[in-house]
């Protein structure tokens, strides 16, 4: 009976249809078919005009680079891509993971670290922004291979450059060298390898699939509706798995058009040129757009109505909601309808007031490791402090749970990768049995809700056994609008085998300075406002988890491309002074 069924399993029976696809060619060569004239990209000409890019027009350039790098020798070599959002990032990335095995490199790397990456990955080409390039290139005597092919997105005065190798390739294709229809994937072999830092500082080299990706493509859709109408608007680095997947390919599975933002400055400029429905991003951008909404709404509302560092929407008349809503929507671009939240956990308040806003918001939970996603809020059910629901033919569960029932968050499914890039040890401590080990720390409820606690290796442990999770501490701080972020980790003081909470707090200035009516503050009154905000969080929390001893930065922390604090490096040096 449905009253006996928990929201998980309920979920089960309301899923959206997807049509079964296994690997990027056949997904490419099924859209450019069914969508052939539709508009898959919309980007700016040198004239900075919108032009569309269609399905077909896609998938030809796909086939004419694809030929190219078929005919100069990279058929199954490993193939890297790296550089901005970008049109040619997207037709370098399917060209080669069809081609040979794509390596998608993050631009903001030191050149070192992309050096290092290239040759543990026995890279034989790579394209890219001519930034990047230019700086390999400054340091070939670095690369084991000195024959590795470059290819320049923009370079018009180098040969080698993007167009002209497309070119060649239409013309090689032309003449009769149709060796790119004839390739076959296997889609349970290599053909992704990305590497992946996450927030605990050990690179590692993880092996995709095609089938692990094509199937959280569908899994995903099987949750959230992606419609043919939608404009997907990319702001997060696509070499990031979360990006790649959720903004790039289910987009192009789902006959959906895409847009890329041009630079975090131009979030608002871009927003109401393309007029994006469906945006992925981080808390950090969410928590932004909000900070900024609730400050122009209180601008212009009458001075009754007007609540300092407060969202005031929900104490408006019902006529005057509606003119909000509409206000907030063109501010967005006039056809927003759906935030799609990950890489961290979302403040529920502020998705419960985007909902109010008529703009729906998803946060889910995954990992590079799992394609990534895992867990999601869903078009039919959504919990505005839980990670979500198991998406499609995916299950998790806690390993070793504790007596508040958190323990190690374990991963099942056709998403989960095929292990480490040459590390046997890595993936054996990792894969058991089937089943992913994540090194993140969870709790189920009874309907199958996964709540996100903290990661295995930042737990913080007493000396009376007590298990304290930085992340709940953080939370707590960051959820005063004077504090900007924080870093809470233990320390040990000399002579004392007791661990104390201690707290890196980078204060939120211009909210401290409105705080104080305008007058630029002093450090001994940001010292007393954060001290206060300290304070206000300790009676929250049970007394073993209090802050202890705080410093106050002067500067942000080190993050990760998907602005995660790091929990290791410069942001682990506590300044004593």
């Amino acid at each position: 009976m449905k009253e006996n069924l928990n929201i998980a399993q309920q979920l089960r029976q309301k899923y959206h249809k997807t049509e079964e696809v296994t690997n990027f060619k056949q997904m490419l060569y099924r859209s450019a078919d069914i969508y052939r004239s539709r508009t898959a990209f919309k980007k700016k000409d040198n004239n900075g005009n919108i032009i569309r890019i269609t399905y077909e027009e896609f998938k030809n350039d796909i086939v004419c680079l694809g030929t190219s790098l078929i005919k100069r020798g990279f058929l199954n070599k490993k193939i890297a891509v790296i550089g901005k959002n970008s049109y040619e990032w997207c037709v370098s990335y399917m060209a080669a993971s069809i081609v040979g095995i794509v390596v998608p490199i993050d631009k903001e790397l030191h050149t070192d670290d992309v050096i290092n990456f290239m040759n543990i990955s026995e890279t034989s080409c790579i394209l890219g922004d001519d930034k990047n390039l230019s700086e390999i290139l400054q340091q070939i005597n670095q690369l084991n291979n000195k024959d590795t092919f470059f290819i320049f997105f923009e370079s018009k005065s180098n040969k080698n450059n993007f167009s002209d190798i497309k070119l060649e390739g239409k013309k090689l294709y032309n003449e009769g060298f149709t060796d790119f229809d004839k390739i076959e994937i296997n889609p349970d072999e290599l053909r992704i390898l990305l590497f992946t830092s996450g927030t605990t500082g050990n690179a590692k080299g993880v092996c995709l699939s095609q089938r692990n990706i094509c199937s959280n493509i569908l899994s995903t859709y099987g949750i959230v509706k992606v419609k043919r109408s939608d404009l997907f608007f990319s702001i997060l680095p696509l070499h990031h798995t979360y990006e790649c997947t959720l903004g790039f390919l289910l987009p192009i599975y789902s006959g959906a058009s895409i847009a890329h933002c041009e630079g975090l400055r131009y979030i608002a400029k871009n927003m109401a040129e393309f007029h994006p429905s469906v945006i992925l991003c981080v808390p950090l951008l969410l928590e932004k757009l909000h900070k900024n909404i609730v400050k122009n709404m209180n601008q212009s509302l009458p001075n009754k109505y007007k609540k300092e560092n407060e969202n005031p929407f929900s104490s408006l008349p019902f006529f005057m909601k509606k003119i909000v809503k509409t206000k907030v929507k063109n501010t967005l671009g006039g056809r927003l309808r759906v935030f799609i939240v990950g890489a961290a956990a979302a403040n529920p308040n502020i998705v419960a007031d985007f909902r109010d806003l008529n703009l729906n918001t998803l946060q889910g939970y995954g990992l590079t490791e799992c394609s990534p996603l895992v867990a999601g809020n869903t078009d039919f059910f959504q919990k505005d402090d839980a990670a979500g629901l198991p998406i499609p033919n995916v299950e998790y569960k806690i390993n070793n749970p504790n007596e508040e029932g958190v323990g190690e968050i374990i991963v099942k499914g056709p998403n989960v990768m095929l292990g480490y890039y040459k590390n046997e040890e890595e993936t054996n401590k990792s894969l058991k049995d089937g089943w992913f080990y994540t090194g993140d720390l969870g709790k189920i409820d009874e309907n199958g809700y996964l709540y996100i606690t903290g990661r295995c290796k930042s737990v913080i442990v007493t000396k009376n056994g007590k298990n304290i999770y930085p992340e709940e501490v953080e939370y707590h701080l960051n959820d005063n609008p004077l504090i900007s972020e924080s870093l809470v980790m233990g320390i040990q003081k000399e002579n004392d085998d007791e661990t104390y909470i201690n707290a890196q707090i980078y204060p939120n200035i211009e909210a401290i300075t409105e705080y104080l009516k305008g007058s630029v503050p002093t450090k001994e009154e940001i010292w007393k406002i954060i001290s206060d905000a300290v304070s206000s969080v300790n009676k929250k929390l049970p007394n073993y988890k209090h802050i202890k001893g705080f410093i106050i930065r002067d500067k942000e922390f080190e993050k990760t491309t998907t602005q995660k604090v790091k929990r290791y490096g410069n942001n682990m040096k506590i300044d004593k002074k």
